[in-house]
């Protein structure tokens, strides 16, 4: 059975969250404060953290940066902020997606699904293999460990980095949308969310690109999204 650490300080959007969740099978732990779910977080073994941003002690960004130091988990992120710089912050520190108060519970529990579903396709604990390396220049991308070589020396990605950047390299020359590589990579409606592939793409150049300004694996095709050079 999955288990999800809740990470809340309104008790009953945390019940709420837990009841819809424990409905669909998960095991749920919540935590009230930011000091008690970080330590959850980085000590225990969760499928997923739910991390609301506003918390007592220490916010939700903090968490997630300190998670991020450690875990590879994915790390879905509860606000009733409507900033687009609240939205960016979470993403660029490493979460997997930002969900906005107030939400369709339902929706809430697809979202969890589809982020465990394919953070195991990608560490290959779904059970199926996968055997191909993606190789492009002095980048090598191992699909079957999760793991990512550049000039032999091991680049460290967050699993939806990891998953944008597969995607893009297994179809070489080929221009998306960040509409379709939302689509995609994430598996949700698109709508109103391409700052989260703009700035996940800006990490994996932070990363692999020697000069992130002039990139030469992640090229953006101006008006029309990016394309992973062949």
């Amino acid at each position: 059975m999955k288990k999800i650490l809740i990470v809340e300080d309104d008790r009953a959007i945390a019940e709420l969250e837990r009841d819809y969740l424990e409905a669909s099978n998960f095991t749920v732990v919540i935590a009230y404060d930011g000091k008690c779910g970080l330590k959850r977080a980085v000590e225990d073994t969760y499928d997923l953290l739910l991390l609301d941003i506003m918390l007592p002690g220490i916010d939700g960004f903090q968490i997630c940066r300190e998670v991020r130091k450690v875990k590879n988990t994915p790390i879905l992120m509860v606000s009733a902020k409507h900033e687009d710089i609240d939205k960016i912050r979470g993403l660029g520190l490493g979460a997997d997606d930002y969900v906005i108060k107030p939400f369709s519970p339902s929706e809430l529990v697809a979202r969890v699904k589809a982020h465990i579903a394919r953070y195991e396709r990608l560490t290959g604990m779904d059970g199926k293999e996968q055997k191909k390396i993606l190789q492009s220049g002095d980048l090598e991308i191992q699909l079957e460990t999760h793991r990512v070589f550049l000039a032999e020396q091991e680049i460290t990605l967050p699993h939806r980095e990891f998953e944008l950047l597969s995607f893009l390299a297994e179809n070489p020359g080929i221009v998306f949308s960040k509409e379709k590589l939302f689509e995609r990579v994430w598996g949700l409606d698109a709508a109103g969310d391409t700052a989260t592939v703009m700035v996940h793409v800006n990490r994996i150049r932070d990363k692999i690109e020697q000069n992130p300004s002039k990139p030469i694996y992640i090229e953006t095709v101006w008006g029309a999204g990016y394309r992973f050079r062949k």
